[in-house]
């Protein structure tokens, strides 16, 4: 099977997300994170932001390094929703856009929900969208 341009572009596209998402992942690894191996990389559509649930444990901080592909325009932000549904967390904003470190404590065990969406600062694409996860 051939490639074609397209799918060499989805998966550059793909690869620069993730190496996004790697290198403000490694910046918090330096600040005694402990970074999950695996990655989870999504399709980022324009006018629907995406839901990963995740299992939190009270007693842990968290991270989560979300990022698309720096050269896309898109901005992206986020929040870690509650048991109640409400947006929680400390967003910490890369000045391009492209990506943020999202920061959360857990005041209970629980399945959590962690929101990304588009921001109308960028451009509004489908583009790919990782997120590296890290606990201490």
């Amino acid at each position: 099977m051939l490639l074609t341009p397209s799918v060499w572009l989805q998966a550059d596209d793909r690869e620069d997300a993730e190496k996004a998402a790697g290198a403000l992942a490694y910046d918090q690894e330096a600040e005694g994170y402990n970074i999950r191996a695996e990655m989870t990389t999504r399709t980022l559509e324009a006018k629907v932001g995406k839901a990963t649930r995740m299992q939190l444990y009270k007693g842990n901080e968290y991270c989560f390094c979300i990022a698309v592909p720096k050269k896309s325009g898109v901005h992206i932000t986020g929040a870690v929703l509650d048991l109640e549904g409400k947006p929680a967390g400390e967003i910490l904003p890369v000045l391009d856009g492209w990506g943020f470190v999202l920061f959360y404590k857990p005041k209970k065990t629980g399945m959590y929900m962690i929101a990304v969406h588009q921001t109308d600062e960028g451009k509004r694409k489908d583009v790919p969208c990782a997120m590296a996860t890290g606990y201490k």
